[in-house]
């Protein structure tokens, strides 16, 4: 299972890196791009994860080499509430 989910999220970043890039604003760098944490949410959508504790601790124990950094749970609340727009996009563009 985790190889195949591992083909997906390659799969799934690739594209969503493609389609919205690397753009930023000036400042210091996250540990977590936008790209991934992107990947993240539509890869929580997809596998019908619903709780972001569990999303959480699922990706911590299976996914660490793909992300080995992830914020803690108000953090990436914080981090995907202000990525909505970018989320929405991926999405659209995903079912297109």
């Amino acid at each position: 299972m985790t190889t195949d989910l591992n083909t997906l999220l390659t799969a799934l970043y690739v594209k969503i890196d493609d389609e919205i890039g690397g753009a930023r604003c000036t400042g210091r760098p996250p540990l977590l791009s936008d790209p991934e944490l992107v990947c993240l949410a539509v890869a929580q959508a997809l596998l019908g994860h619903r709780s972001e504790a569990r999303w959480l601790r699922f990706v911590t124990r299976h996914l660490t080499g793909m992300f080995p950094y992830l914020p803690q749970r108000p953090g990436y609340n914080k981090r995907l509430r202000s990525a909505l727009p970018l989320i929405k996009r991926v999405i659209r563009m995903l079912a297109a």
